[in-house]
């Protein structure tokens, strides 16, 4: 096997010099990951405002070190960003305390899947800076990458910021088209859940080869962790990547003559991409 050349994403710019007020609507999985990124590339707890109304303990204790919880909108004046990381069937309750909540100078970046920019925009604000995200479940774990659209009210300071706030969960991308975020969706919002079927494939043929369950399931998740850290790690492309560990007429080559058959896994994948996709544009609203 070829010896690959490892490399490391870049890190996230730090948020130390944050003088802002930064706000944060829904603490859930998603958004208590992004609270914890922030507060670990330097965000003073004391410029942070959580609406959340059942906190978990965890972001509770952040209020003895000045973080506000559940403060009354009134009470909240000039936020610099507001990031809205509810699940998108709340957003008709959130979205008008936000739209109370939002200065001239404010930028509003959702992470709601399906939607749109015009449809953060009627509850917002005449001219408000809106930024539309796409993330994905390794965001949880620091790991994910999110992809951004903004409206054009955002100015380059604000676009930068919400970078950097973006950044602190994983990699962070930019596309000037909104309608690349079906794909996006169907890609990368969608695509954990497909290494996880691949994942419960692998343990099931390694059963029905003879494994015992239990093996197997070992064998299938190491296999699939180890390989998604390698391939993050090298500098090699996927393709690289799967040509190293292949020999000519070895069992990775018996295995990849049936995965790779013109029917076989690639026009599943686009097949299976290409209905998210639509179905990503269908309930986008």
């Amino acid at each position: 096997m070829t010896a690959s050349t490892a490399s490391e994403p870049p890190a996230a710019a730090s948020l130390d010099d944050f003088s802002g007020l930064l706000v944060l609507v829904g603490a859930g999985k998603m958004g208590t990951a992004m609270l914890d990124g922030w507060l670990g590339l330097g965000l003073d707890p004391a410029s942070v405002v959580v609406i959340e109304p059942q906190p978990t303990p965890a972001v509770a204790a952040h209020s003895a070190r000045g973080l506000r919880l559940n403060p009354a909108a009134e009470a909240i004046r000039d936020a610099s960003a507001i990031v809205v990381a509810v699940k998108p069937q709340s957003a008709s309750d959130v979205m008008p305390m936000v739209g109370r909540i939002v200065a001239p100078t404010t930028v509003v970046l959702s992470i709601m899947a399906g939607k749109t920019l015009r449809g953060l925009e009627s509850a917002l604000p005449a001219g408000a800076a809106v930024i539309r995200t796409m993330p994905n479940l390794p965001a949880s774990i620091g790991r994910g990458i999110t992809v951004a659209v903004a409206n054009a009210h955002v100015t380059p300071p604000q676009r930068d910021l919400a970078g950097r706030l973006l950044g602190a969960v994983g990699a962070a991308e930019w596309v000037e088209d909104e309608a690349l975020l079906d794909a996006v969706t169907a890609v990368s919002g969608s695509g954990p859940a497909y290494v996880f079927w691949l994942a419960e494939c692998l343990e099931r043929a390694g059963v029905a080869a003879g494994l015992p369950p239990d093996l197997a399931a070992r064998l299938a998740r190491t296999t699939v962790s180890g390989s998604g850290e390698l391939l993050a790690r090298s500098a090699l492309a996927a393709g690289e990547l799967r040509r190293n560990v292949t020999s000519p007429g070895g069992t990775t080559a018996a295995a990849l003559e049936i995965l790779m058959a013109p029917d076989a896994f690639a026009p599943l994948m686009e097949r299976a991409v290409a209905a998210a996709t639509r179905r990503a544009s269908e309930l986008a609203d």
